[in-house]
């Protein structure tokens, strides 16, 4: 379901390009919707990629490339990025439904006020199928949001978030402990460290 692109050779113009590209595209893929969970999800994965970890997949490898480094640290740059930035959104959107608003700047339920369905509430899918309809004419009717949000704390969707998000975490700090150590190889494992403990 998730996006998992070989790197290749490219040049740094090329990653540019490929970020600016895969930015506009998610995007756009904001403004839409699927009718069935399954198609929502598949959605909701690739905005994902496109909207946040193609951003920090593609940095890690324009610099791994400008380096020097071979294609195999190019990928394992690329993947690690990846990972981290899917990881990176899970974590946001989880917080959007448990952190206060002071702590996130943000108030709690932004996304739902902006008619988004994120990972906590296509989960919560799967025991409220009333959500369905919500999502659908996202969440504009009078006590959507208010109604959602109940619904979402009253489902697994948290913790099935949770999992998702560690599960990536876990698999870029794998990814990392495959580099000679050095103190940059000990910083890629302490940004995943403070990706994964942001949850707490």
């Amino acid at each position: 379901m998730l996006i998992r692109e070989k790197v290749g050779q490219f040049g740094p113009i090329e990653i540019r390009k490929r970020v600016l590209t895969d930015l506009v595209q998610g995007e756009f893929m904001q403004l839409g919707s699927k009718e069935t969970e399954n198609e929502r999800f598949a959605h909701y994965f690739t905005k994902t990629y496109r909207k946040t970890a193609s951003l920090i997949a593609n940095s890690l490898k324009a610099v791994a490339v400008l380096s020097g480094a071979d294609e195999q640290m190019a990928e394992l740059s690329f993947q690690y990025g990846r990972n981290l930035g899917l990881a990176f959104q899970f974590v946001d959107d989880l917080l959007d439904f448990v952190s206060s608003s002071e702590a996130m700047g943000k108030p709690a339920a932004a996304d739902l006020k902006l008619g988004l369905a994120t990972a906590p509430v296509l989960f919560a899918c799967e025991k409220f199928p009333e959500l369905n309809p919500m999502i659908l004419r996202r969440f504009r009717e009078p006590g959507d949001v208010e109604r959602a949000y109940e619904l979402v704390h009253q489902s697994q969707g948290l913790e099935q978030t949770r999992f998702l998000a560690r599960k990536h975490c876990i698999e870029a700090l794998r990814l990392a402990s495959q580099i000679s150590e050095s103190p940059y190889q000990k910083g890629l494992i302490v940004v995943g460290d403070f990706v994964l403990n942001r949850m707490k």
